[in-house]
């Protein structure tokens, strides 16, 4: 139900397909159903990194083990302000690093505070305000200015709607929309007949048909490819990690020679 092309149906089309009413939505039964099929209107995520490990894998490139053995080794031999310049290229490797790798563990987080935690349906033939999180496809949503949608759906009645997509299309002026049917190739911005989860509306008000939910909406694929990313090396860190290498087999060969030296 949730792969095919909404945009491409007229309103009448959506709601057969879904097997709903525009006045009466679906009944309590029939929506239990269906979350037990679609599951919950929801990102998922993958099991996180705690903060506390990703400050310790800072910790284990070999660039900064050799620069911790030389604040170390500068500390023994009484060159404390030596030790003390390394130690602060030390920290401050491993807060940026720990900035970085944090953000991107948050990403996820960022997604989910752009949707809204309750929204008005229609629910029996009542309207009803409920958790987002229960919305399934096939259920009427009632909108109006200042809502956030928190799942994809097909217009099925508007009045002088317009959206603010910029979350998940980057357009920056409020974007308008109406009921008319649009061609199977057309892009995501150019679907007047749908709106997104993680938009806003801006002004109007407007009735729709949802059409899918959680990972299956517009705003679920960018998650899916958010959490799939791997942050891999950059090219600094290749070549840090390269010269960590090096300096470590410099000193592995060298060390006996400059300690008998230093005797």
């Amino acid at each position: 139900m949730n792969e095919r092309f909404w945009h491409t149906m007229d309103p009448d089309a959506a709601l057969k397909a879904l097997e709903t009413d525009p006045q009466e939505g679906l009944d309590y039964e029939e929506a239990e159903k269906r979350i037990e099929k679609y599951g919950y209107n929801e990102l998922k995520q993958e099991e996180r990194i705690s903060p506390y490990t990703i400050l310790i894998n800072q910790f284990k490139n070999i660039l900064i083990i050799i620069l911790i053995f030389a604040i170390a080794l500068s500390a023994l031999v009484g060159e404390l302000v030596d030790a003390g310049i390394i130690l602060v290229i030390v920290i401050f490797c491993a807060v940026l690093g720990f900035i970085q790798e944090y953000r991107a563990e948050r990403a996820m987080e960022a997604l989910k505070k752009m949707l809204s935690p309750t929204i008005t349906v229609v629910r029996g033939g009542k309207e009803e305000e409920i958790p987002s999180r229960e919305l399934v496809p096939g259920d009427i949503l009632l909108l109006e200015a200042g809502d956030k949608i928190p799942a994809d759906a097909r217009l099925i009645e508007s009045h002088s709607l317009r959206c603010d997509e910029a979350p998940l299309t980057g357009e920056s002026a409020p974007v308008g929309k109406n009921l008319e049917v649009s061609g199977e190739g057309t892009a995501v911005a150019d679907r007047k007949n749908m709106i997104f989860t993680g938009t806003t509306v801006t002004y109007g008000r407007a009735r729709a048909v949802v059409t899918s939910t959680g990972m299956k909406t517009e705003f679920g694929k960018i998650a899916q490819e958010v959490a799939a990313i791997d942050a891999g090396k950059t090219p600094l860190e290749k070549r840090t990690q390269e010269i960590g290498k090096w300096l470590g087999s410099f000193v592995s060969a060298y060390a006996p020679w400059l300690q008998a030296s230093a005797w």
